[in-house]
């Protein structure tokens, strides 16, 4: 996945919808190409986080897909998950290098702020995620990214790019013009009647 640079699309799932309805969704879209499932931060009370995680692995794994937590990193440690991904640089960094014996996938939600990136780059996460692009019910925490951020960070490091927020097939083309390496999406892919197809044409937008 992101280790070795291939370009796509990375899809986040919601772990609140329906679950039944969910799986069948995500079974739909593993039949096209992506390169990563993560799990939003987003679970249930009452719901069974390691049963859910092991699921989702299963799916993931049986067409080479990636799997990564949002936030909770400790549940890297007793499931299947290949990674996790930060909405913040963690205040228990050390920590966590510590716990984690096995190897995994780590990536980081960047704004405008360019330490955070500098601080990625440093520690070697295995990517990075500007959000929001656009504005996006899903990313309504995050403030809409300068592209010209993103042009000084290409042109500075040479982390893997994901673009996230509110991207459709349509605005795609607007961002023709910076060099990225995937996008994220939740509500374009997983909201679409037939998730299949929104994933085909995402990636026809995207010349993949």
């Amino acid at each position: 996945m992101m280790k070795n640079k291939k370009k796509g699309i990375y899809l986040i799932i919601d772990p609140s919808m329906d679950e039944t309805v969910l799986l069948d969704k995500i079974a739909k879209v593993l039949g096209e190409e992506i390169v990563a499932l993560q799990i939003w931060d987003n679970f249930q009370e009452t719901q069974n986080r390691h049963a859910f995680i092991e699921k989702i692995c299963a799916l993931g794994h049986a067409k080479n897909v990636p799997v990564l937590i949002n936030n909770h990193w400790h549940l890297l440690k007793n499931t299947s998950l290949d990674g996790v991904h930060f909405d913040a640089i963690p205040e228990n960094w050390k920590e966590i290098k510590s716990e984690i014996s096995k190897e995994y996938i780590i990536g980081l939600t960047c704004n405008n702020d360019l330490s955070d990136v500098e601080w990625a780059a440093k520690n070697q996460l295995d990517y990075i995620s500007f959000c929001s692009l656009f504005p996006s019910i899903t990313s309504n925490s995050c403030e809409l990214v300068s592209f010209d951020t993103i042009r000084e960070t290409t042109k500075k490091y040479s982390l893997p790019v994901f673009l996230a927020g509110g991207i459709t097939p349509q605005n795609l083309a607007l961002l023709r013009d910076l060099d990225f390496d995937g996008i994220a999406v939740v509500s374009g892919v997983m909201n679409a009647k037939i998730p299949e197809k929104a994933i085909q044409e995402y990636r026809r937008k995207l010349n993949l």
